[in-house]
């Protein structure tokens, strides 16, 4: 995701405006989603979406047609003519919208379409969209727009453009509804108001933000992963120049939204003629744009995989990781989150054998008995146990006086690891340590799990702990990545 990561900490639109789309999101209790303009499209920036039966299924980084969209038409306020006849030149090769796999292809012309004519969106005759050069001037003269069902049956939304200070549309928010809630009319008449204030309130923090201090230099060799590689390392299928193409989309970020060659060759560690080239393809493909030899990333980046990805969670980013670790110590390894008193598996890999740690995906154990939670637990301001009737000792070894237990925290708090012996099930040994998101905040836990046989609790901490603190490290710099513009899900 670095890609896509590279090109909105460039904008820094989602920085700056995703607390307060969050916020209406939460005030309306309806989805509220940033969009920015990509041609004759638009991709989102920031979704605020509420958990229901029936809620919003876009991504970020996700390409919608603009006719069938609410912020559509207000982007189109600034198009020249020839985006304009690029807009029709597009509709006239693909009728059906199957470029935009994020949207149901549209539909067959109305007199063939039993569902009857709705609000807006086609003449009688047409198809959705027609109608998008009227919509795009009644966005021009009242300074919002509305999509009412263009998208799919039963979806509504309104938009409103946000300015950047010299006036022009930077991006736009819209509230996303259903007709079993509102119409798309109600829609407007309920939530303009609203709406615009927030819009006023996101226009004042544009104007006032400081200006983006560049990131810190990094090192030109390490600037992305695949950048280390080289043909003698991985043969001959390695291709040189599209590894360097890409690391060149890495250079730009937060306080590096505009550069010039120079400084391209200089991020990269590229010599000057391997940057150009990149860049003039890049160009080329829509990835970037030029100016007075000034290069920025385009919302076209959003498309190298952003959106497939905006979907992984936790137990996807430690999977592979959990893999690796069960390989190198020949046990097997999990993933687990705290849930209430419990802690609930979402990840793990077994190893085979005969006697194994039989644990499956989705199985809850009482965290004060496990390494698991005993690790998630001591990270809490106030550690929660349960009632002390409600601790239970599964065999004679386990904790369960609670101050006995508020000692053994302590102890995980300050070795930032836990070994269990034998307290969840006789035999049984595990050791687990932290898994922490950007802010530091513990939000699940790895471990390995064994039969006391096979290790001694001395051998678990020299040979085991160092290959989990390894594995942690590995999967806590994914999901810092993964979750630079989202929240990552933890199941």
């Amino acid at each position: 995701m670095e890609l896509g990561n590279a090109y909105l900490a460039a904008l820094r639109l989602p920085k700056l405006l995703h607390a307060q789309a969050d916020a209406l999101a939460d005030e309306l209790d309806e989805s509220v989603s940033l969009a920015v303009g990509d041609r004759d499209g638009i991709r989102f920036i920031h979704q605020a979406t509420r958990r229901r039966a029936m809620s919003l299924s876009f991504r970020i980084g996700d390409l919608l047609p603009a006719e069938r969209t609410a912020p559509g038409p207000l982007f189109a306020t600034e198009w020249d003519a020839a985006e304009w006849q690029r807009w029709r030149e597009r509709r006239a090769a693909d009728p059906e919208d199957r470029g935009f796999p994020a949207v149901p292809a549209r539909s067959r012309p109305l007199e063939d379409d039993d569902r009857g004519e709705r609000s807006s969106g086609r003449r009688r005759g047409g198809t959705l969209g027609d109608d998008f050069e009227e919509r795009t001037a009644a966005a021009r003269k009242q300074g919002w727009a509305l999509d009412d069902q263009l998208i799919e049956p039963g979806l509504v939304a309104l938009a409103v453009p946000v300015r950047d200070p010299d006036g022009r549309i930077a991006c736009v928010v819209s509230v996303v509804s259903h007709t079993s809630r509102h119409t798309a009319a109600g829609l407007r008449d309920a939530l303009l108001p609203r709406l615009r204030t927030s819009v006023d309130a996101m226009e004042r923090e544009l104007r006032e933000a400081p200006p983006a201090e560049p990131a810190a230099p990094a090192d030109p060799s390490g600037l992305a992963a695949w950048t280390g590689a080289s043909k003698q390392e991985l043969g001959r299928e390695f291709v040189e120049s599209l590894a360097r193409g890409l690391t060149v989309i890495t250079s730009f970020g937060e306080g590096r939204s505009a550069l010039t060659l120079t400084e391209v060759a200089r991020a990269t560690g590229l010599a000057r003629a391997t940057a150009r080239r990149a860049l003039i393809t890049l160009e080329h493909l829509g990835y970037v744009t030029a100016q007075s030899g000034v290069f920025r990333l385009t919302p076209r980046v959003l498309g190298l995989g952003f959106p497939a990805l905006s979907r992984t969670t936790l137990p996807d980013v430690a999977a592979p990781h959990l893999a690796a670790l069960s390989r190198r110590v020949h046990e097997s390894a999990s993933l687990a989150v705290l849930a209430g008193d419990e802690i609930r598996y979402t990840a793990r890999f077994t190893t085979s054998r005969v006697m194994s740690v039989n644990i499956t995906v989705g199985t809850r154990l009482p965290a004060y008995a496990t390494s698991l939670g005993r690790v998630m637990l001591a990270d809490l301001p106030e550690p929660h146990l349960p009632d002390p009737s409600d601790l239970v000792a599964p065999t004679p070894r386990t904790v369960t006086d609670p101050e006995e237990l508020r000692a053994v925290l302590d102890r995980v708090r300050r070795d930032g690891y836990a070994l269990v012996d034998g307290e969840l099930e006789e035999g049984l040994r595990s050791i687990a340590v932290p898994v922490r998101e950007r802010g530091g905040r513990v939000v699940a836990a790895v471990n390995v799990a064994l039969h006391s046989s096979r290790r001694t609790p001395e051998e678990c901490v020299e040979e085991v702990l160092p290959e989990l603190l390894a594995t942690a490290s590995r999967i806590e710099a994914d999901l810092h990545i993964a979750g630079r513009f989202r929240e990552v899900p933890g199941a």
